[in-house]
């Protein structure tokens, strides 16, 4: 268990004898996700990984300081009432504080929410909510910086896990990094793009011109997508003519960004290629990703072999 995790766990209690909310949560904002990362619940049935809509929460009206960051009464705040979040759950008090990353980014919220009104004499509490909001932002920066370290060890250590041929991560390799990574997802709410990338000719040249030729597009495919990843990206060849790519803190737009250049890449290249794209986040694991892209990267390439069918009276379909 991180120390981010323990003082959010002992934070989380205390808040809770003390003021006594139905809901308290340590919450991630990326893009408009919304994840529950710890909570406190005693009858709202929220549980860690759980994920709303960030814009329709009261969070983000406190962040852009249309709300305070205490109201007894919520049902008393316009930009509260209005809500989207309001519809969802029944909320007649509210608490929120943001939490910070190292550049003053936010990183997410500490709040609670509960069913009725509290007493008015709760927003006595502030001084002390901001205090553990600043005190969890803290830990949670100093334990992001060692993260990076440690991400960075790991990428060392994996080194010893290359495949011969292209230099990249095996098998192996990917599966110790990935299992890496999705820790780093669960514990901070954080998601990765994963793409599979399978080769389309690699059996055609080695049949018309041997293995040795085979081994070169293999290579020219791999300095390709190393060349279209970002430097914290995770390149492997799986296996054979399939390669896979983890984009490290990646929302769906980013993953499509990669997709994108990998894609151009590869044809630069003059190597054809069929991909899929999946998403792992703090609920979705990379194995599980890996598999929904693998079976779009099997779709592209089965409509490709249409299209080249159409176009061929001599391509058995």
């Amino acid at each position: 268990m991180s120390d981010f995790e323990i003082a959010a766990r002992e934070a989380l209690a205390f808040l809770r004898r003390r003021l006594g909310f139905d809901l308290w949560m340590i919450t991630r904002t990326e893009n408009d996700d919304w994840t529950v990362l710890h909570f406190e619940d005693q009858g709202y049935d929220v549980h860690a990984g759980q994920v709303f809509k960030w814009s329709d929460s009261f969070c983000s009206e406190m962040v852009k300081g249309n709300g305070p960051r205490i109201a007894p009464n919520s049902e008393m705040v316009a930009a509260y009432v209005s809500a989207p979040i309001g519809k969802q759950l029944k909320i007649r008090a509210y608490i929120g504080v943001p939490l910070l990353l190292s550049d003053g980014s936010l990183f997410g919220t500490l709040c609670a929410v509960h069913p009725e009104p509290k007493p008015a004499k709760i927003e006595e509490d502030q001084e002390l909510l901001e205090m553990i909001g600043m005190m969890l932002s803290k830990i949670l920066q100093m334990e992001l910086k060692a993260d990076e370290e440690s991400s960075r060890a790991e990428r060392f250590e994996a080194q010893a896990l290359s495949d011969a041929l292209t230099g990249l991560y095996n098998r192996a390799g990917w599966e110790q990094l990935a299992a890496c990574q999705d820790g780093r997802n669960r514990r901070y709410g954080k998601s990765s793009a994963i793409l599979v990338i399978d080769l389309d000719d690699l059996k055609l040249v080695n049949d018309s011109k041997g293995h040795a030729a085979g081994d070169e597009l293999i290579r020219c495919a791999a300095n390709a997508l190393t060349h279209a990843s970002r430097i914290d990206d995770i390149v492997a060849r799986l296996g054979g003519d399939e390669f896979a790519i983890i984009g490290v803190n990646c929302d769906i737009a980013g993953g499509e960004e990669l997709r994108g250049r990998v894609s151009q890449a590869l044809r630069q290249a003059g190597v054809r290629a069929s991909s899929g794209l999946a998403m792992a986040s703090a609920r979705n694991a990379i194995s599980s990703a890996l598999t929904l892209a693998d079976r779009q990267m099997y779709e592209e390439k089965r409509l490709k072999k249409l299209e080249g069918c159409k176009g061929s009276t001599n391509i058995p379909c």
